[in-house]
């Protein structure tokens, strides 16, 4: 049997109509695999009546995007892997694009395209730097708003950096994250001490460093209606069908995540008295941003 080029996983947890959407703008011969967290709105009907050479796999819990990804390591056999959201849309040149960007150059470990949201604006979790001590902490006191020209303040969301030039980044998002089997096998995929957000980070830093380039390309683009699946965000409020418990359960989890980065890479090198900073910032945020964009 013939290794196809690429794996695409796609996780689904109640976003029929948004999963129906993203496999129509899905463009050539890839090996397709549809992981479903246990949805209740017959997303897995519609997949297995509308797409049948996409592979389902059906799972009884929702667990989680790490644990979902990771249950499709043993069907996914492309040179590379890309994991995408259900709640995207594609470009038909998008894949050709970044597939043809990874064959450039062997040093790429990840890569990903512009992503942006259904009203034109980017969605800036694409193209990040690492949430170091500084970087974190001038994100969450508000100094990269007020000083969004500076360096210095602007390494959380790296807004000094061109989004029309193709060039390295700290890390991306697990919405379009393409990068090599080879690779993910070599870091065992997805840390499942994350329950969701903060895993695609991680991933970034193991991945850069074992030496390998995590790079943004702006030269293709898909369209994400971010927070369709967790319900957290105004941009698909509309499009949601997430429960007020499943809500809260996601946004729990995207702040626990950054908790969980900062303990396995930085916790060593400050103090604790900075790492309670770092906490309470984050803690501060999580009250102040609920539902927004």
């Amino acid at each position: 049997m013939k290794v196809p080029k690429l794996s695409i996983i796609i996780l689904n947890h109640n976003t029929r109509d948004l999963l129906q959407q993203c496999l129509k703008s899905i463009s050539g011969p890839h090996q397709i695999i549809v992981v479903d967290n246990n949805s209740s709105d017959q997303s897995v009907d519609m997949v297995r009546k509308e797409f049948p050479n996409v592979k389902v796999l059906v799972r009884d819990v929702n667990d989680g995007y790490t644990r979902g990804n990771n249950a499709a390591r043993h069907i996914a056999t492309g040179e590379y892997v890309l994991f995408l959201n259900s709640d995207t849309k594609l470009y038909p040149e998008t894949l050709s694009t970044m597939i043809n960007f990874m064959d450039s150059d062997p040093k790429i470990g990840i890569s990903t395209c512009l992503t942006k949201l259904p009203n034109g604006k980017l969605y800036y979790a694409c193209h990040r730097g690492f949430p170091s001590p500084w970087n974190s902490l001038s994100y969450f006191s508000g100094l990269s708003r007020l000083f969004p020209n500076l360096k210095l303040f602007n390494g959380y969301t790296l807004n000094c950096e061109s989004l029309d030039s193709i060039h390295e980044i700290d890390a991306c998002s697990g919405t379009f994250l393409l990068t090599r089997r080879v690779l993910l096998n070599k870091i065992n995929w997805f840390d499942e001490d994350y329950f969701s957000y903060g895993e695609d980070i991680e991933m970034c830093y193991r991945v850069k460093k074992l030496g390998f380039k995590v790079m943004f390309n702006p030269k293709t683009e898909i369209i994400h209606y971010w927070g369709a699946t967790s319900g957290l965000k105004s941009t698909s409020l509309n499009l949601t069908t997430a429960t007020l418990e499943n809500s809260e359960k996601w946004n729990k989890a995207r702040y626990e995540a950054m908790k969980i980065f900062y303990d396995k890479h930085y916790r060593q090198e400050y103090s604790e008295f900075f790492r309670w900073l770092i906490f309470r910032a984050i803690e501060v945020t999580k009250i102040l941003r609920r539902n927004q964009d």
